[in-house]
């Protein structure tokens, strides 16, 4: 769909780093800067609740930087929904 997020996992002893010893964490970070801010975390049976896409943006710490959402000065906001696209609305991108 054209969208550029990051998402990253682990397979080494970050994870242990960051209470999970095994299985599933999920720790959300914010960068401002040169500092990195842990902002959320869970892991075991509450990871289970998070379903769809609109939960993890919700977890961010920016949010969906919709404008009825309070963000710091200088970031974008948009309308509710207004990024919302079904599959076939977004512009077709060519394989390389």
């Amino acid at each position: 769909m054209g969208w550029k997020i990051p998402w990253f996992t682990t397979a080494d002893d970050f994870s242990e780093d960051f209470d999970v010893p095994e299985y599933f964490g999920l720790n959300v970070f914010l960068r401002d800067g040169e500092e990195i801010f842990r902002t959320y975390f869970t892991n075991g049976r509450a990871v289970e609740a998070i379903g769809p896409v609109w939960s993890f943006l919700d977890l961010t710490p920016l949010g969906r930087q919709e404008t009825w959402e309070d963000s710091p000065e200088g970031y974008p906001q948009d309308p509710p929904y207004s990024w919302w696209r079904l599959h076939d609305e977004y512009e077709h991108q060519q394989s390389r």
